[in-house]
């Protein structure tokens, strides 16, 4: 069991490098292909939202703009793509059969027109996981279209890449565990990791558990699957269960986080807070998550 294709949604962001390296890394591990794919604003969409008492004439100049504006993201996220691939040892692969042949990691590069949520969370579908960039430290966790159109929308998991490019990834993994069936799901998704680990350690808390099995349950789940796992309790720093948590997986020098996301609904995370908002803002290690 591997992850063979990997969907990276790129909108040209400051963390899309970080994104790439982390998407790399990941296809390095288990010889995979890495499909970048670049989602321009489609100018007809504008139309609709241009309201009423616009003349023919300004919708077409705003269609105009946005068409204009669209292909000049492209190209930025195009020469991004491009300036990564240059001098590293990748192959850019258009068909599984082109991808088959090399004995290394291979990248292609997509950019078309329509809806990012829309388009992201279908094509997920079609592969073994979504790496995503993290969302910029001025931006609300909630505008990433990418990343909830993997969570809600696709059934696979997604890998949040750090805002900077970790050193590994899946050496010394931590497992987030409330008894919930979202942790479960992100627990059968980071099977190959756990599997490939150094070191695998089961995070839990009172304040963090929901109904479901406890952690020892799942210790002994991993146990079936030839993996050794530790359970540790945590604790909530200043009543923040998401800080705790993130300090227990620095505590133990993980480089990969594994967990449900958005055991609450989403809405209330959004407005209250929430566990699965804090670590997706201040994660500083890879996270997988599923839904």
């Amino acid at each position: 069991m591997a992850y063979r294709r990997i969907l990276l949604p790129l909108t040209g962001t400051a963390a899309g490098e970080a994104a790439l390296h982390t998407a790399l890394m990941v296809a390095r591990t288990w010889h995979s292909h890495v499909h970048c794919l670049h989602v321009r604003v489609d100018a007809r969409d504008v139309a609709p939202l241009a309201g009423e008492g616009l003349s023919g004439a300004m919708i077409e100049e705003m269609m105009a703009a946005t068409e204009r504006e669209s292909g000049e993201r492209a190209g930025r996220v195009r020469g991004l793509f491009e300036r990564f691939v240059q001098g590293r040892d990748v192959t850019i692969a258009l068909s599984a059969e082109t991808a088959a042949k090399s004995e290394g990691p291979t990248l292609s590069f997509e950019s078309i027109a329509g809806r990012e949520e829309d388009v992201v969370a279908q094509l997920s579908r079609l592969y073994d996981m979504a790496v995503v960039p993290h969302p910029e430290a001025e931006e609300d966790v909630s505008s990433s279209d990418a990343l909830h159109a993997v969570l809600f929308d696709s059934g696979r998991p997604v890998l949040i890449a750090p805002r900077e490019a970790p050193e590994t990834i899946g050496k010394r993994v931590c497992v987030a565990w409330n008894g919930t069936a979202e942790s479960a799901a992100a627990v059968a998704a980071a099977l190959p990791y756990l599997h490939h680990a150094e070191a695998v350690r089961i995070l839990h808390s009172d304040d963090y558990q929901r109904r479901g099995p406890a952690a020892d349950g799942m210790r002994a789940y991993l146990r079936w699957h030839g993996i050794e796992a530790e359970a540790v309790p945590f604790k909530p720093q200043t009543r923040e269960v998401g800080a705790g948590l993130l300090g227990a997986v620095r505590d133990f020098n993980a480089d990969l986080l594994c967990m449900g996301a958005y055991s609450h609904s989403r809405l209330r995370q959004l407005i209250l807070g929430g566990v699965t908002r804090h670590v997706l803002e201040n994660a500083d290690v890879p996270v997988l998550m599923c839904r």
